[in-house]
């Protein structure tokens, strides 16, 4: 048998290949979706809570994402590495599974009808998402779901409403990852280990926003594309990189 750092990297192979050959389509779909508010010069906001915010945050400004990207990032939702004390754990599990806070982040971005929202929850079932999807519905947003379908179809609601992500978002991106999301055994440990959640949806986040790239240039819409500045033409990505976010700063100051 494979050692288990290469049982861990064959694991996330093969559940990469599964998203690859059966999410293709969702993928584009949902690349759509996001071009229409970026080319009708709005924007795509991306939010998780917990790990989920990782892949949201990868977004933008990341070398290789465009403008017109926009990660909400809750600290009370993401700064939870340090377990006690000060937004800790038991802060993050209280307020996640608390209603009518995701409206009251949602509230705080002015949103337009024409943008688009991304979520990323593996299980799709706690108060914020659900909150944050369905106020986004009511305001006539389309919401994109980056979640778990075996998972989350065989997880009751946290929510008052019964409803889960899939089951509220215009486009479903399934994940394809178990229910228990860490996978490997080792003899003599009762529970899992090996999450691979994180991974398969940061790797989503960025074909989702390649496959939008892709569809504003089809348009006829040239992206504003982050690229590295840590290589020898340093000032010329740091010109474009500058103008990238002048070009965010302009989507944002025209709603306040």
């Amino acid at each position: 048998m494979a050692d288990i750092v290469e049982q861990y990297f064959d694991l996330l192979i093969a559940r990469l290949g599964h998203v690859r050959d059966t999410q293709n389509t969702a993928i584009h779909g949902a690349a759509k979706l996001c071009a229409d508010s970026i080319a009708a010069d709005k924007l795509v906001f991306t939010f998780g809570t917990g790990h989920g915010a990782l892949p949201a945050i990868e977004t933008f400004p990341r070398t290789g994402t465009i403008s017109g990207f926009r990660p909400i990032v809750e600290s009370s939702m993401i700064s939870f590495h340090r377990v006690l004390g000060d937004q800790g754990a038991r802060q993050y599990r209280f307020i996640h599974a608390v209603e009518g806070y995701g409206k009251a982040i949602l509230d705080a971005h002015h949103l337009d009808p024409a943008d688009t929202l991304v979520l990323f929850s593996h299980s799709g079932i706690n108060a914020v998402i659900l909150d944050m999807a369905l106020e986004a519905k009511a305001k006539g947003m389309k919401v994109i779901g980056v979640t778990s379908l075996p998972h989350s179809s065989n997880t009751k609601s946290r929510h008052s409403s019964g409803q889960r992500l899939f089951e509220v978002a215009d486009v479903v991106i399934d994940t394809g990852v178990p229910k228990s999301d860490a996978s490997l055994r080792i003899d003599g440990l009762k529970a899992p280990v090996g999450a691979s959640s994180t991974s398969i949806t940061i790797a989503i986040a960025h074909a989702l926003v390649s496959a939008t790239a892709e569809e504003l240039v089809s348009r006829g819409v040239e992206p504003f594309v982050m690229i590295n500045p840590n290589t020898e033409h340093k000032e010329e990505a740091t010109r474009q990189n500058d103008r990238n976010y002048a070009e965010l700063w302009r989507r944002l100051r025209a709603r306040s």
